[in-house]
């Protein structure tokens, strides 16, 4: 009996969307054929490969009406926040702009002697494995930049957001994009790792947890095969005595309570200086307790659902571990709390380290706040974490920041905002964040390798 991979709502906890998943030779023979495709698509001008992808971009767009009341309904995002597409968009164009430089040969000299230079190569097959906390920007940040360095792509989607994969490969498809370049595929686990110890494929890209970031590594060890991953985060703020503390709030509180917390940049602890701490309390739990929650569907909701009943499960029992702790959890659970994907948002004081709230992700509305004494602090506050991904720093003072920043383990720093991919800038992270470095110039180093040309002119 064949498998199926099963969409399961939050709304409601109904069956939205299966699909079949593919035999392993059935896998095997299509990314053969893909990876046949990869020649004759690398050798056209850089400018038609630009421009497809742009078209597939557009085509996409052209769905939007279609795509946000089905992101709703498959991972819970309120249809009234419009879906991804300025995101995806800006994110594609950005990579587009830069790809005659960024893909430029390096030139080292041509002399009566010698022509030396370095060329940027497509790797060939580029497999994404793509999350669904923002199905459609995390796959973009990838596949763009991908085809347009030459790259054929392979792309398997999280079964939560089952249907956005199969919808990107129809609608760059539909933009001229050869459907042997651009494919999308429905896998499980073991069929997955099989390939990628078979050398299916030759560059890795998986966003999603650090379990499956560790299982990617281990498939592919021994084979060179390059794995990047991004594999979330316990991100950090840090508002400083001087901050501006109802542009702190706002933006803070956003951050941890946007996309019901499921974002692997989401601030999930915060740090406040001790002369703001309790005006910045008091503020965050008075933005909190104005959340609507409700059915995605209506346009009065604005926090949805969690994408799972299990997620919800493990956000509640950090909560619950921390109140009893000592923890004092500020916000009564909504009327419409119930008891499972639909979460109250919460705002919870008096934590410490000891707390797995204040240590493991909790991809969830929640968000622990501490107070600090100086820097010093909070630099080893937020530090103590296993996790790299960004920090958000608060603070009238640039070179301040910058400074504080350069101390802190993370992969972005911001100053006086969070929660954002600005696609000029490499996104990466470190420690169980794990490691490599999506879009900007470093994106297209990473989807290509080095090959130098060193040629001796005959005399």
């Amino acid at each position: 009996m064949t498998e199926t991979l099963k969409c399961i709502s939050p709304i409601d906890g109904s069956v939205f969307a299966e699909r079949p998943v593919m035999e392993r030779d059935e896998a095997a023979d299509a990314i053969g054929r893909t990876r046949a495709a990869q020649a004759a698509w690398a050798a056209r001008p850089l400018r038609e490969r630009i421009e497809l992808v742009l078209a597939g971009v557009a085509a996409v767009g052209a769905m939007n009406d279609e795509i946000v009341p089905e992101l709703a309904r498959m991972m819970g995002r309120p249809v009234r926040y419009g879906g991804e597409f300025g995101g995806f968009t800006e994110r594609a164009s950005y990579m587009a702009d830069i790809a005659e430089e960024a893909l430029a040969d390096i030139r080292i000299a041509d002399d009566a002697q010698f022509r030396r230079y370095i060329r940027r190569m497509p790797h060939g097959v580029v497999f994404v494995v793509a999350p669904w906390n923002y199905p459609y920007m995390t796959a973009i940040n990838t596949i763009a930049p991908a085809l347009i360095a030459g790259n054929v792509v392979v792309l398997k989607h999280a079964t939560q957001t089952l249907l956005v994969g199969e919808r990107m490969a129809r609608a760059f498809h539909s933009a001229g994009v050869p459907e042997d370049v651009f494919r999308n595929v429905f896998l499980d686990h073991d069929t997955t790792s099989s390939l990628i110890a078979s050398r299916a494929f030759d560059f890795v890209n998986f966003t999603g947890s650090v379990g499956g970031g560790k299982a990617m590594e281990r498939a592919a060890a021994g084979t060179f095969t390059a794995v990047a991953t991004e594999l979330g985060g316990k991100d950090p703020g840090y508002v400083m005595d001087d901050a501006d503390v109802d542009a702190a709030a706002a933006t803070l509180v956003d951050a941890s309570m946007y996309n019901s917390g499921q974002c692997c940049c989401g601030i999930e602890r915060i740090y406040v200086a001790e002369p703001l701490y309790d005006a910045f309390v008091e503020k965050a739990v008075a933005i909190t307790r104005e959340y609507k929650l409700g059915n995605p569907l209506d346009q009065a909701t604005t926090i949805g659902p969690m994408a799972n009943v299990r997620f919800a499960r493990e956000v509640r029992a950090q909560i619950a571990e921390a109140v009893e702790a000592g923890a004092k959890a500020h916000i009564e659970t909504f009327a419409e709390d119930d008891g499972a994907a639909y979460l109250t948002p919460q705002i919870l004081t008096d934590v410490d380290h000891s707390m797995r709230v204040m240590r493991e992700e909790s991809f969830g509305p929640v968000v622990g706040i501490m107070k600090v004494k100086d820097d010093d602090e909070a630099v080893a506050l937020m530090n103590d974490s296993d996790y790299g991904l960004t920090a958000s720093l608060w603070t009238r003072d640039v070179e301040r920041a910058a400074r504080i920043g350069d101390r802190i383990e993370t992969g972005t720093v911001f100053m006086n905002r969070a929660d954002y991919l600005d696609p000029a800038l490499c996104w990466t992270g470190c420690k169980d964040t794990g490691r490599g470095g999506g879009l900007s110039v470093i994106g297209y180093q990473n989807l290509t390798r080095p090959k130098s040309y060193h040629l001796k002119k005959a005399q």
